[in-house]
């Protein structure tokens, strides 16, 4: 979803001077040396964390993560660093290594495996668009294999919607900018801003099969090589799993039979539209078996079942294809994606589809086009176990519809968001999926016109949004958002978020936030350049006056605050959050409060824990009119407070107005006794 105040908010030689500032100066910020000591033995993590921490939160993965900062190296660890644009913040744990031809990192295997997954950044080509490098991968000594990495879906730049030239000049000359805090096309002298401008996705990842399995123990050794055209190249984690023998839908329509061609030479679109037109008359699946099948348009489907061999060996690849003319819908491009039919014409259900990849080849947002891995309308559906990669959505759904259940899959390296569940949609669930880097929400309900309805989002795990929120529930009824792990957001946004704005419906009924936790949220808004709340609260279009209840979560290592709830300054008058209720919550870390409070309303407090927090526990502002009586926020605790954080001086509305208080770096999080 997009911010509606700005949206985030030679040339050889500039980015040169780039490459070095993004990654050379974090690290002397964090005192970095230039190599690490030997690592005895593997250090697996979630979100860059002890597992234990986390445990029973977020998806349940095949594969281990393994941070880079942790391995052995002869490289420069970079970070921690929270600042965005640069490469720390959006790094996993914010923390990376920087590698120089001939150097490398080498990680140890936790478990068997015959397949990685490598998070990694080089720099973009001097006039944009991207380049490739090598990246040898040795494993114990002997199996050695190439990738190719490459920046050409990475590297975006300037001001919403974001451009891949890094020599642009403002997009919206008009808009109000931080930087200067002025609107540049109405000042005089006009502010020169440094080129590229506000760089930013700087990350991608790479999947490679080995071909055999390596024992656990085995060393995996990530080397630059020599003569890489890449000034430097920057590891973020390795990803390891074992990948099963692939799958055989036994009674399925093949697509090579209707002449599909497996290489990825040759169009296959028309063949696996045929097997999906058979399918439906003979009431069988259609099979997609082990290969690359080249798709460069969307193909629509509707009561059919389409099962891949796994998606580390089925891939649906296509290019991104401009248009003659504009579509209906305003798109200007298409390219690889399976719809269901629009809901305006009634919708496609009974819509099954698992097993297999979707390769896009998205290097740029354009709003209006529909360049998304699953998109359309699909009740009574199921999509299960797919790998998303390199589209501008990787699910976009447009209701009313129902009854979907988004399970198993993996989305990364989005130019948007991850999954968006845009109107209407009801009675849906969305478990178990893996996201990470996308270029705004990583999970969206946006109740846009029409109200979404009794939705739950459970048990994800959402990494590295580098724009706007992990999970953001825009309007809507009944809503559940349970057992999630949300870590790392950058900018303009935060881990968990409840806002009235998009122009959504309002929120009603119930609104559950219930069991997830946060990590390294709470992070800075650089347009209001205020800290906002790992779970966060906006009322900017309407209030916030459903049955809200927050049970449960686990805010560690919040940057600013745990919670935050706010109206916009010029609705305040006009709009409150009334009633927020929290209960049996911990939060460990949090560099300014507990909660801030920039609203009117009330919030109740049960069995909240805290420590490590940098400021006053509460930083009551109210609707910022200072009255004698107080703060127009009151707070009422309930028992069982623990941590000191919720002093009776405080209540039930103590004014302890600091608009923009200092943070206070918190200790890691640690087991709570």
């Amino acid at each position: 979803m997009a911010h509606p105040y700005g949206r985030a908010t030679a040339l050889a030689a500039a980015l040169l001077a780039l490459g070095t500032a993004l990654t050379a100066a974090p690290a002397a910020r964090a005192g970095a040396a230039p190599a690490r000591p030997a690592v005895t033995g593997p250090v697996v993590t979630r979100a860059g964390l002890d597992p234990a921490l986390v445990s029973g939160r977020g998806a349940a993965v095949a594969f281990d993560e393994q941070e880079a900062e942790n391995a052995r190296t002869d490289g420069t660890v970079i970070g921690p660093d929270r600042t965005p644009y640069t490469l720390p913040s959006e790094a996993s744990g914010r923390k990376a290594v920087r590698l120089l031809p001939g150097q490398y990192v080498e990680f140890t295997l936790p478990r068997a495996a015959n397949a990685l997954t490598v998070r990694s950044s080089i720099p973009d080509a001097p006039g944009g668009g991207g380049v490739t490098a090598p990246l040898d991968v040795t494993v114990d000594g002997r199996h050695r294999r190439t990738m190719t990495l490459t920046s050409q879906y990475s590297w975006l730049y300037n001001q919403y919607p974001f451009t891949d030239d890094p020599g642009a000049d403002l997009l919206h000359p008009d808009w109000w900018l931080t930087e200067c805090s002025c609107v540049p096309a109405g000042t005089t002298p006009a502010p020169i801003l440094d080129k590229p401008f506000r760089p930013a996705h700087f990350y991608d990842e790479q999947r490679l099969l080995l071909g055999t399995t390596h024992r656990a123990g085995e060393k995996v050794r990530l080397t630059v090589p020599a003569g890489s055209p890449a000034a430097w190249t920057v590891i973020d984690l390795l990803d390891t799993e074992l990948v099963a023998a692939p799958h055989v839908e036994r009674g399925g329509i093949d697509v090579r039979a209707l002449g599909a061609d497996p290489t990825g030479r040759r169009d296959a679109a028309p063949a696996i539209e045929r097997a999906v037109a058979l399918a439906r008359r003979t009431d069988r699946p259609v099979y997609l078996p082990p290969g690359t099948f080249r798709v460069d348009r969307h193909i629509v489907v509707d009561d059919v079942t389409i099962v891949g061999a796994g998606n580390w060996h089925t891939v649906l690849k296509g290019r991104q294809v401009t248009l003659a003319e504009p579509a209906p819908d305003g798109s200007r491009h298409t390219g690889v994606g399976l719809y269901g039919r629009p809901a305006a014409e009634g919708g496609s259900r009974n819509v099954h589809l698992s097993g297999f990849a979707v390769e896009g080849d998205v290097r740029e947002r354009i709003d209006t086009d529909q360049v998304n891995a699953i998109g359309g309308a699909m009740s009574d559906s199921t999509i299960r176990g797919l790998y998303l990669h390199h589209t501008k959505v990787g699910l976009w759904f447009d209701g009313p519809l129902r009854n979907v259940r988004i399970t198993d899959n993996v989305i990364t390296d989005q130019i948007a968001d991850a999954l968006n569940l845009h109107t209407g949609v009801t009675d849906s669930l969305v478990r178990n999926n893996f996201i990470r880097n996308t270029g705004d929400d990583g999970i969206a309900l946006w109740s846009e016109k029409t109200a979404d309805a009794r939705n739950t989002v459970a048990r994800n795990t959402v990494q590295s949004p580098t724009l706007a929120n992990g999970i953001a529930v825009y309007g809507g009824a009944d809503t559940t958002v349970s057992g999630n792990l949300v870590a790392d957001p950058v900018r303009e946004g935060s881990g968990l978020h409840a806002g009235a704005r998009f122009g959504a419906e309002p929120f009603t009924g119930t609104l559950r936030f219930t069991g997830n936790t946060t990590v390294r949220a709470g992070t800075l808004d650089l347009n209001w350049k205020i800290g906002l709340g790992a779970l966060w609260f906006y009322a900017l279009d309407g209030s916030i006056d459903a049955d809200v209840r927050v049970t449960g979560d686990h805010y560690l290592d919040s940057t600013h605050n745990a919670v935050m709830l706010v109206s916009e300054y010029g609705v305040k008058d006009r709009y409150d959050i009334p009633a927020v209720h929290f209960k049996d919550i911990r939060v460990d870390g949090a560099g300014n409060s507990v909660l801030s409070a920039r609203t009117k309303g009330s919030a109740t407090f049960e069995n909240v824990d805290a420590r490590n927090v940098g400021a006053v526990g509460v930083n009551n502002c109210g609707s910022f009119h200072f009255p004698a009586t107080g703060s127009e926020f009151a707070l009422a605790d309930l028992g069982g407070n623990d941590g000191g954080w919720l002093a009776p001086w405080l209540l039930p509305n103590t004014l302890t107005c600091d608009d923009r208080p200092p943070v206070v770096v918190p200790p890691a999080p640690a087991p709570w006794s």
